[in-house]
């Protein structure tokens, strides 16, 4: 006979955690220890359960020893609280954990099924047994599942298998690679700026290069671009634009050619030839999570790591299935009928669904790619409550784009004309949607059919007069900058990175002041990283070396390379990085040196007219300083916390540049340097299409040590000190 097991089941996250208790126990489970971190009891046939939860990663990776210069090869996992403050809050799940898991002689994964979540359940599983996943044996299991709705929670824990060692060895090598990377690298970059700044940390990594590569790449093919000037010659005939079939025309004389011979004969056009094709167009397939990035971004303005997080969201409520998945296949084993109907009694999406069932249309539109983890992205039929205007927002995305894979093709009638004007040839198209299909729920695409009505009222062969010839000259254009989500399909494009690590590696070359803007520009300083070590050590912003080292990963959870064999390669790329890092470590100073005075100076030195430069002092504040220190000593305050940067304009009274101060969540503004001065002066920069505001009159400015703007009285202010502070009694809050 079987002996009861006390076992111990490990959630992701506490609302996950919460959801299969209650699945496993039928809603009669209950919650155990005191305060704000707890776990879930019941009782089954084969033993007792014990509910926990982690909060994403309760380890990390950290080294072997205090040594804080480079290079460092020795690491090990450490409770993630031990290593960063940031992350002292996990201290009282782990310590929870280990003690329930103490009791217990069997243990279940139940974390989300990718690398992530099987690196967080194992290493928690290593940490209360002390043995390794190879020697688990029957005693651990794995649950698969993609959505957390009760019946797939129940199905996963009776079908749990065997636990995924292959994809944790995979996963341990991702984390070790990277954080040797980036420790190392970034440990050797900001050595090598220390003569020109001291305060100043930088990062680089294994997939952080590679992504600023791309985008300092793109850059300087823009600034590079020359315009070249071309011509287009049009005519308009009731109401439809036709285009000149020459094109874009890059000689002039040719272009005047094609536009006089029209207006000449501008009221003899002849419709030579009209042409109709019936077209069907297919509904597109399910969401994975990088086209959902893209969609949410095009549609809703949404950026993409708030998509994630969002879609995140409604996944652990039960709303959505798991959105880390790069499937946009929908399998029939999902019950695909069942979720029809069930999102049928929401009268937002009934009518919908009911045509679906009418027809008994089950079979979805299924796309090219696949995920042998989780299907594409799709609503579990559960009717949402309580959601956030972002969340119903990304959930009617969602459930649109899954109900209408099911819908009738659109029928569209593709029309084409062409027309003689004279001796010139002209041409117009347009496409008429003639029955929407999957387009009337799927609502986010264009079916603007203006100018196919309008097409459809020439008849072959009969003469127009044209309302107008035009000539128009435009200049070719270069690329666009990449939007945020266009940058993580290209990196999906590229095999760089993970569809759930793209956004986020992104949003660290934000933070390092590497890039900005919606459309993605490359800062000074950015380049200046870029320029210097693409010049002197290229194999840190290779496309390629990052490549291998990511199929490399790949092969691991495969079963066709050993995590040992992979690791060793990484180290040695790294250290053959390294010492070419060295030897050209004074190039790699000086270019990057120079770039970032450049890049981080904000005016003249009313004293001695040397450059104004940004610096930051040994407990890491920015203030504003001379670059001829020693002999200048001239420094600025400036507030804490903000983004700095230099407007070209000088205060008339006490001759300091104005700076542009940029702080989250508040409008940014302009302002002098000299917290002294008698006319000290903030100006609000006008937003686009507002009237100007009128000048703010103020006669001191600082800041008081904290990151706040104060102001105060003249004879109350002291000199500014190089970490920015400033004395004064009489300051008082002024933003």
């Amino acid at each position: 006979m079987r002996m009861p097991h006390n076992i111990l089941l490990i959630a992701e996250k506490p609302s996950v955690a919460l959801r299969i208790a209650i699945a496993l126990g039928n809603s009669q489970q209950k919650r155990m220890g005191s305060g704000h971190v707890g776990y879930y009891y019941l009782r089954r046939p084969e033993g007792d359960i014990y509910v926990v939860a982690a909060v994403g990663h309760l380890f990390t990776i950290s080294q072997n020893g205090d040594k804080k210069d480079y290079p460092v090869l020795d690491v090990k996992w450490e409770p993630s609280y031990k290593i960063n403050k940031s992350s002292y809050f996990t201290k009282g799940y782990l310590d929870v954990i280990k003690e329930v898991g103490a009791k217990c002689d069997s243990f279940i994964n139940a974390c989300d099924y990718d690398l992530e979540g099987t690196v967080i359940g194992t290493n928690i599983i290593k940490s209360v047994t002390g043995e390794d996943p190879e020697r688990f044996g029957n005693k651990a299991r794995r649950m698969k599942f993609s959505t957390t709705t009760i019946p797939d929670l129940i199905e996963s824990y009776d079908t749990a298998g065997e636990t995924d060692t292959l994809n944790f060895k995979a996963g341990e090598a991702r984390h070790v690679i990277d954080w040797l990377w980036g420790i190392n690298l970034s440990r050797a970059l900001t050595s090598a700026l220390r003569k020109y700044e001291k305060g100043k940390s930088l990062s680089i990594g294994r997939v952080q290069g590679p992504t600023l590569s791309v985008l300092a790449a793109r850059e300087i093919e823009i600034s590079n671009f020359k315009p070249e000037p071309y011509w287009k010659v049009y005519a308009e005939i009731k109401g439809v634009r036709f285009t000149n079939d020459r094109g874009e025309i890059f000689k002039k004389e040719d272009a005047d050619t094609a536009y006089g011979e029209s207006l000449r004969n501008k009221n003899a056009a002849v419709i030579t030839k009209i042409s109709r094709e019936e077209v069907k167009r297919y509904p597109y397939p399910a969401f994975d999570l990088t086209s959902l990035q893209l969609e949410a971004s095009r549609v809703l303005r949404m950026d993409p790591s708030a998509t994630l997080a969002t879609a995140q969201a409604l996944y652990e409520r039960s709303y959505i299935s798991y959105p880390r998945t790069s499937s946009q296949k929908l399998p029939p084993t999902l019950g695909l009928q069942r979720i029809i109907e069930e999102i049928g009694k929401n009268n937002a999406y009934k009518k919908y669904a009911e045509g679906i069932i009418s027809r008994r249309a089950f079979r979805p539109v299924q796309g090219k790619k696949a995920d042998e983890a989780h299907p594409a992205i799709f609503p579990t039929g559960i009717e949402p409550k309580k959601l956030s205007k972002e969340e119903e927002a990304l959930y009617d995305l969602i459930t649109r784009r899954f109900l209408s894979c099911f819908a009738e093709p659109a029928d569209t009638l593709r029309l084409s004309m062409n027309s003689d004007i004279g001796k010139e040839k002209y041409s117009a198209s347009a496409t008429l949607v003639t029955k929407k299909g999957w387009m009337e729920i799927y609502h986010f695409v264009s079916t603007e059919n203006e100018i196919g009505k309008a097409m459809e009222q020439f008849v072959e062969s009969e003469r127009c007069a044209c309302e107008e010839v035009k000539m128009e000259e435009l200049e070719t254009k270069p690329k666009k900058r990449f939007t945020k989500a266009g940058l993580i399909a290209e990196l999906e494009r590229m095999n760089l990175g993970t569809k759930a690590t793209r956004a986020s590696i992104i949003d660290t070359l934000f933070r390092r002041n590497y890039i900005e803007g919606g459309q993605i520009r490359v800062t000074k300083f950015g380049m200046s990283v870029y320029n210097a070590l693409s010049r002197n050590c290229g194999m840190i912003m290779s496309v390629e070396t990052t490549r291998q080292l990511e199929e490399d990963m790949e092969r691991i959870s495969k079963g066709e390379k050993k995590e040992e064999e992979v690791v060793a390669e990484g180290k040695e790329i790294l250290l053959k990085a390294i010492e070419m890092f060295d030897r050209n470590k004074e190039n790699i100073a000086k270019d990057m040196g120079e770039n970032f005075m450049e890049a981080n100076t904000v005016g003249k030195c009313p004293k001695c007219g040397s450059a104004l430069v940004i610096r930051r002092s040994k407990i890491g504040k920015q203030f504003v300083a001379c670059s001829a220190y020693p002999k200048c000593t001239n420094t600025y305050p400036l507030p804490q916390n903000a983004k700095i940067m230099p407007t070209g304009n000088v205060c008339k009274a006490c001759n300091t540049p104005f700076v542009r101060i940029i702080r989250k969540g508040k409008p940014p503004f302009d302002i002098d340097l000299d917290p002294a001065c008698t006319e000290h002066t903030i100006i609000f920069p006008k937003k686009e299409g507002a009237a100007p505001k009128k000048a703010v009159e103020e006669k001191s400015m600082g800041d008081d040590g904290k990151g706040r703007i104060v102001k105060g009285k003249k004879k109350n202010a002291g000199k500014p000190k190089r970490d920015g502070k400033k004395a004064g009694k009489t300051r008082k809050k002024a933003d």
